[in-house]
């Protein structure tokens, strides 16, 4: 696996194409990396996932392979993604949602083939500029990889859940301003 997408740097430019953003920010581009997984004879040669995972999964796909207990003093945000990689049939992502923060701001949420870039009061800037929304975007993933056409008005429904699902995030991880 690699670490975020390739940064927007000058003279040379990488590439993310055909997503959007660059490295450390918030847009499929900064987050969506590719990861190359080989066990033959475990692992289906060729065989392709687009569920979300984390490299947070790592651990506790890797204990179960091992037999190996997880520890218990802890909360674990990482899950057991062994049936993706083993082409399961039907096996889905174990997340119901996947938080993209940039610092310590919640500036998107993901969950299935939706993804709501939040409403945020301040642009940062940072590393490439930060990734702040002036008002809410929902993305269809499946259909729009690139993030071009924001479909909110079509699909209140979505919004109003993957914002309940923002805010339990910023009640249990938070969401704050950075000096």
């Amino acid at each position: 696996t690699s670490d975020n997408g390739a940064p927007q740097r000058r003279p040379v430019q990488g590439s993310n194409r055909p997503l959007r953003g660059w490295g450390y920010t918030t847009w499929e581009g900064g987050m969506r990396v590719p990861c190359i997984v080989r066990w033959p004879g475990q692992i289906p040669a060729g065989a392709k996932c687009d569920e979300i995972v984390s490299t947070m999964d790592l651990l506790p796909t890797f204990a179960r392979l091992a037999g190996a207990a997880l520890p218990q003093d802890r909360i674990l945000d990482g899950r057991d993604v062994w049936p993706l990689w083993s082409e399961q049939p039907d096996a889905r992502s174990p997340h119901e949602a996947f938080y993209y923060y940039y610092t310590d701001q919640l500036q998107a949420v993901r969950s299935g083939r939706w993804k709501l870039h939040l409403p945020l009061e301040a642009k940062r800037t940072g590393l490439a500029g930060g990734t702040a929304a002036a008002q809410a975007e929902l993305y269809d993933l499946d259909a729009d990889i690139g993030e071009t056409n924001n479909v909110v008005a079509r699909h209140a429904d979505v919004v109003q859940r993957l914002t309940a699902l923002a805010e339990a995030a910023r009640e249990d991880l938070g969401d704050g301003p950075t000096p």
